[in-house]
């Protein structure tokens, strides 16, 4: 079986406190975009899931969530065979742009059909936020969702299934470490109340579905926030860089997805993409540029 699994980003993430169980409670808005990786999946006769990725910075063992994703639905569900699992990664890892949570809800949503296993999607979701957060998002198979709780409770937009954006999509060489980002967060964040420096009102996630149904790509500046840019930017210079170079180039719509470093802007057609991303890629910045839209 071959399938492909998209990238994602957070058009707004507003965290609004952490939780008794260390996670932190937020609201964000997903969108899918169109980056994405290819995975074959091929039965083995024994037991064993073995996993093969074309990026030597990926782990192949029992902390890859494919294999994670396999083994989940494996004991659960008492399967008997194995599974060769082959990653053609095109998603930078480390990005915040959910590239081994879609993985993950890919192997799921496969599985559940390669192993007849005929869970629906609520059930799925359900085991997959056990491997993370973003999971649930992908299993919805939706180009707009909304996240709560953790990110697991996943609202789909319905109202949005025809809208399409544009985005130019730049990467930095670095790996962003998610744990380290909420640690610095929560530092910031006494006793787990708002701090209005690093978090804006929830109800942005609101204003930006709305203007959205409305057909209005484009939005104020300001709109698009997420509660750990400022955060990341501190400690990732080269994100802030990032930032400062789509800044130059004239763009409004510009944020950090997840917990970066990923940096994207809004931009009004496909051909503006296409034409950022080339000039940016001349220039030969130390950066993967990709020009992107919703699927």
């Amino acid at each position: 079986m071959v399938i492909y699994s998209f990238a994602k980003v957070n058009l707004a993430l507003e965290i609004i406190s952490k939780r008794p169980d260390n996670y932190h409670k937020l609201s964000t808005l997903f969108e899918r975009i169109s980056l994405r990786d290819k995975i074959i999946l091929k039965n083995r006769r024994d037991n064993l899931i073995k996993v093969y990725c074309s990026d030597p910075s990926i782990p192949r063992g029992k902390s890859n969530l494919c294999w994670q994703a396999a083994k989940l639905l494996q004991d659960e569900f008492k399967v008997k065979k194995g599974l060769d699992i082959k990653i053609t990664k095109h998603i930078p890892a480390g990005a915040g742009l959910g590239g081994g949570s879609s993985n993950a809800a890919g192997i799921l949503l496969a599985l559940n059909k390669l192993w007849g296993l005929q869970l629906d999607k609520p059930r799925l979701a359900a085991l997959g936020a056990q491997l993370g957060s973003d999971v649930p998002f992908f299993i919805y198979d939706t180009p707009f969702a909304q996240g709560e709780g953790r990110g697991e409770e996943v609202h789909v937009l319905k109202e949005l299934n025809r809208v399409k954006l544009w985005h130019i999509l730049v990467v930095p060489e670095i790996h962003v470490s998610t744990p380290r980002i909420y640690e610095r967060w929560d530092t910031c964040l006494p006793a787990g109340r708002a701090f209005s420096g690093l978090t804006k009102p929830a109800s942005n996630v609101k204003i930006i579905i709305s203007k959205l149904t409305k057909k209005n790509p484009l939005f104020e500046p300001g709109l698009l926030s997420n509660s750990l840019e400022p955060v990341t930017l501190k400690l990732y210079p080269e994100v802030r860089r990032i930032k400062e170079k789509l800044k130059r180039l004239r763009l409004k719509n510009i944020l950090m997805s997840g917990s970066g470093g990923a940096v994207f802007a809004i931009v009004s057609s496909e051909s503006k993409a296409v034409t950022l991303a080339r000039r940016l890629k001349k220039e030969g910045g130390p950066w993967r540029v990709f020009a992107v839209s919703t699927v």
